[in-house]
């Protein structure tokens, strides 16, 4: 089915936020930092993002308390004061972050819509045929066009190996997913699949996001 890659971006525009809840990871008694509603939060820092985001709570258990932090940048727009001091259930609600959507998430989201998702059957390895990837390396993966039935990859799993067939509509690969050497869980996209008439329009807004979206990475 042809998606207008068009209006979808703009109706990311005219809500370009996606809101987390910050949930309980267990169960235990709650206390609050001095965080409100409408404070700037800050997600996990550095290059490995060993660097922990905003204290957001602390969960404190058989006398071990456990800090819990923001998972993204954004702004708290809901903080549950009423369970300071409470003991709570796991998954019992926090705060809510309201995290304005990056370049490259908002990518993301286009081409997760606009694109046939090919997924994993199970928990494996996968990888390029050896033609098709000499493809890929000779040129990009736009130049693959599948079809169905194709025999395109090789799942890896227990030391075995055997080989995927597409089962989809026809088209070129516009995106992949997966890396060499990592196992991809079963239903995680491999590769996005684009029809050949819609590869023009897909890469004219997905440019058009890298150069005007506010929020970059």
């Amino acid at each position: 089915m042809k998606i207008d890659i068009s209006r979808l971006l703009e109706e990311i525009k005219a809500s370009p936020y996606r809101e987390i809840v910050v949930r309980a990871p267990h169960t235990g008694v709650i206390s609050f930092p001095a965080i409100e509603k409408g404070a700037a939060v800050e997600g996990p820092r550095g290059r490995w993002k060993e660097k922990p985001g905003t204290l957001i709570a602390t969960i404190e258990r058989e006398r071990n308390p456990k800090p819990i932090y923001a998972s993204e940048k954004g702004e708290i727009v809901g903080v549950n004061v009423d369970l300071e001091g409470k003991f709570v259930e796991a998954g019992t609600p926090l705060a809510t972050i309201r995290h304005l959507l990056t370049s490259s998430e908002v990518e993301r989201m286009i081409l997760k819509e606009a694109l046939y998702l090919f997924r994993a059957p199970e928990r494996a390895k996968y990888y390029f045929t050896p033609e098709i990837d000499k493809k890929i390396r000779a040129s990009n993966a736009h130049s693959v066009v599948v079809r169905d039935g194709m025999e395109i990859m090789i799942m890896s799993r227990m030391k075995r190996e055997s080989p995927l067939r597409y089962d989809g509509p026809e088209g070129v690969i516009y995106a992949v997913y997966f890396a060499y050497n990592e196992n991809m869980d079963a239903g995680a996209p491999l590769i996005g699949i684009c029809p050949k008439e819609q590869v023009s329009s897909i890469q004219e807004v997905i440019t058009r996001v890298q150069t005007e979206w506010a929020v970059k990475d």
